[in-house]
């Protein structure tokens, strides 16, 4: 498939009106117009000018300015170029606008003392200044006998000018014109916000070989390259410091303003801005198969989805333009036939009628929050891979936490110890346990390494399987594991009352014991997330009914847990298939999100409503889950929460709004009240109204973050 960059699309209407146009031609049945993001995908074997042909019929065009769609950074290059192309038919369209409201004033003041010829001129001149185009068009899908906007509002034009009202007919093409314009605007403040967020991309990066440096576009990158990146540049793509040391602002992938230090074999992000030193970065990944790349690559994706709601209200609008033509015929019809009305008067009416046929604040009434909505939270470092998924978001009432990473920090440390040999255990523990590698014994040496002991060195090390280690230091063997690595030991009851009570607070334990008695006991948990407790009770204030923790440990930590950080429930001595299973159990109940790391839990992920993942974007997290946050923690998910709530109502808001206005407009036409004016005002007002409302999801509670 191809992929294209339109300019001029006017409303949401009129693409998926040119979409179906595309549909027709030949090898065309694949087209895909979104109005969202102002992107076409095309089958390659469709003739372009015939392309050409159908999106200038409604004024659109291709924009000249592309260079190649498939890369993200494309955006880089012609943003300034394709900015300028739009611009100028806006400013043609103001100037066109601000001549006719200028004619349009100037003939009423003169009307009464200007004969009336001269006068119809002037109206027409700044009817055709400011209407021509929806004229034209109007008027071509009057031949097709395809009734849209436009057809509408030529017809209620040619009507008004029919019957005399020409002052009616120019103010109707002028608020016109005003609203298109207006409409246009909108979508493209929404866009502009949207490729704001996708200029993070770096365009060139400075690389090393045999010594020198060398500049090279960012897309001719490959994995094992070293590159340079001095203070205040961007890193090209995902890598590992080979030199240097310096803080990073990692704002553009994960959303978090204060910088990272990194040194030494640390990796860094693709978009991230090097702040004080320089660093030697070796790339493991060509830039496409990047973080940044396959975010930026996800938000474009995310605008081209419909939403059930949009999908509907497309359904809706489809039927709703043919009832209004109806409605018209009635109304022209039934008062001067059957009710002895006057014919010009009706008609004027069945007119109005007409104008209040144009769907354009109703379909507008989602998209521009949907693309607000994504943007918002891609400024975050919240990346939803689709409006789909974001109104989904805001209606969830159960959130599924996995516990370890999710909630605790997947480290154990050691929280306890109950010494009953100070001076020996430590250093017992810490000369058994150095060379392990598993991550209890680190947290053990972690601990022990604070203390400043004098370390020993073992002379014998033997693992046990599902024990622990027996080791011989200063030639005595000492066996350091959980409490089934100490059967051969009599171990007196307040030792056994100290382990019973350590069980039982949930803890997990390492003791430490020479050939006759025990040592001491480290009692360990896995810590707790400072962030966690606090996310938690955000979560519950913004709505969420129920959170539920999900975890493979036993009942006693979970426990502990699940009462530290506060979610309503919780399951334990769960393996990954029971997690799948009680989630499968929780939608039967209610709209379930599961939240985890995305690594072991994908298929919980995959089998929940909403599957959300954290972690600074590892690709199994990108690919698995529906959203993705790019922190390694959950701070910033009640925010996300909240924002799709707000989404979600505008887009209420809107609908009942745009719809209501219609519908009063309608019900003036039972008195014969309806004039042009106010049925198109009625659209107009709903239109910005709608349109501004929208945007202020991109408005940020507190001040945005640099990107």
């Amino acid at each position: 498939m191809k992929e294209y960059k339109v300019k001029g699309l006017t409303c949401a209407n009129c693409a998926q009106g040119l979409q179906e146009q595309l549909n027709r031609l030949e090898y065309g049945e694949s087209a895909r117009l979104s109005y969202n993001s102002g992107k076409l995908t095309v089958d390659p074997k469709v003739s372009l000018d015939a392309v050409k042909k159908v999106l200038k019929s409604d004024g659109a065009f291709i924009d000249s300015a592309q260079g190649d769609p498939h890369h993200a950074h494309h955006h880089d290059h012609n943003h300034g170029h394709a900015h300028d192309h739009s611009h100028e038919g806006n400013d043609m369209m103001k100037r066109l606008l601000f001549v006719g409201a200028i004619l349009f004033v100037a003939v009423i003041a003169i009307e009464s003392q200007i004969p009336d010829v001269p006068a119809v001129i002037l109206y027409l001149l700044s009817m055709a200044l400011s209407g021509y185009k929806t004229f034209l068009k109007g008027m071509k899908n009057l031949l097709r006998l395809k009734f849209n906007i436009d057809t509408l509002m030529t017809i209620a034009l040619v009507g008004a000018i029919g019957i005399g009202e020409w002052k009616e007919a120019t103010l109707v093409a002028l608020l016109f014109g005003l609203n298109e314009l207006l409409e246009g605007l909108g979508m493209e403040k929404a866009r502009k916000s949207m490729e704001a967020l996708l200029q993070v991309a770096p365009k060139e990066a400075t690389v090393i070989s045999g010594g020198q440096e060398q500049v090279v576009p960012i897309s001719s990158l490959r994995a094992g390259d070293i590159v340079l990146v001095r203070s205040g540049e961007k890193i090209p793509s995902d890598g590992t410091v080979i030199e240097g040391k310096s803080s990073v602002n990692e704002a553009a992938i994960t959303g978090e303003s204060l910088p990272v230090e990194k040194g030494l074999q640390e990796p860094v992000y693709g978009g991230s801005i090097n702040n004080e030193g320089v660093l030697k970065i070796r790339m493991d990944k060509a830039y496409q198969d990047s973080s940044l790349a396959k975010i930026l690559h996800l938000v474009e994706e995310a605008q081209e989805t419909k939403t059930p709601t949009e999908l509907f209200i497309n359904r809706f609008a489809r039927y709703y333009t043919p009832a209004i033509i109806l409605i018209s015929l009635l109304v022209l019809f039934i008062p001067p036939v059957f009710l002895g009305g006057a014919w010009e008067h009706w008609i004027y009416q069945a007119l109005a009628v007409l104008i209040v046929g144009c769907p354009c604040a109703l379909i507008l009434s989602s998209p521009i929050a949907i693309v607000s909505g994504i943007t918002r939270n891609a400024r975050n470092g919240i990346l939803i891979k689709g409006g789909v998924f974001l109104e989904q978001l805001g209606r969830m009432d159960t959130l599924a936490f996995d516990k370890t990473g999710t909630l605790t920090k997947g480290e154990p440390h050691v929280e306890q110890v109950r010494a009953y040999d100070e001076h020996l255990l430590y250093k017992i523990a810490y000369a058994a346990e150095k060379s392990s590698s598993h991550p209890l014994a680190k947290a053990v040496v972690s601990f022990v390494s604070s203390k400043g002991m004098v370390p020993l060195e073992a002379e014998e090390i033997q693992t046990v399987s599902g024990q622990g280690i027996k080791a011989r230091i200063q030639g005595q063997m000492y066996t350091v594991g959980n409490e089934h690595s100490m059967r051969h030991l009599s171990i007196p009851d307040h030792i056994l009352q100290d382990i019973q009570a350590l069980k039982a607070e949930g803890f997990t334990l390492v003791l430490v014991a020479d050939e006759a008695s025990v040592l001491g006991i480290f009692a360990i948990s896995d810590e707790i997330r400072e962030e966690s407790p606090s996310v938690i009770r955000a979560l519950h204030e913004s709505g969420i009914k129920r959170t539920v923790m999900l975890t493979g440990d036993h009942a006693q930590t979970a426990e502990k847990v699940a009462k530290a950080v506060g979610v309503t429930e919780y399951f334990s001595n769960l393996l990954p298939e029971d997690k799948v299973a009680k989630i499968k159990d929780l939608a039967t109940r209610g709209k379930v999100a599961m939240i985890g790391d995305g690594i072991n839990d994908a298929p919980a992920l995959a089998s929940a409503d909403l599957g959300i993942a954290m972690g600074k974007g590892t690709d199994s997290a990108i690919e698995t889950a529906d959203i993705v946050l790019m922190q390694d923690h959950l701070g910033k998910l009640p925010e996300a929460i909240s924002v799709a709530r707000r989404v979600n109502a505008i887009i209420k808001f809107n609908i009942t709004f745009a719809l209501g206005l219609k519908l009063i407009a309608l019900l003036l036409t039972i008195p014969g009240w309806l004039t042009l004016w106010i049925a198109i005002l009625s659209d107009m007002g709903a239109t910005i109204f709608v349109t501004l409302v929208s945007l202020t999801v991109l408005l940020s509670d507190k001040k945005p973050q640099t990107q």
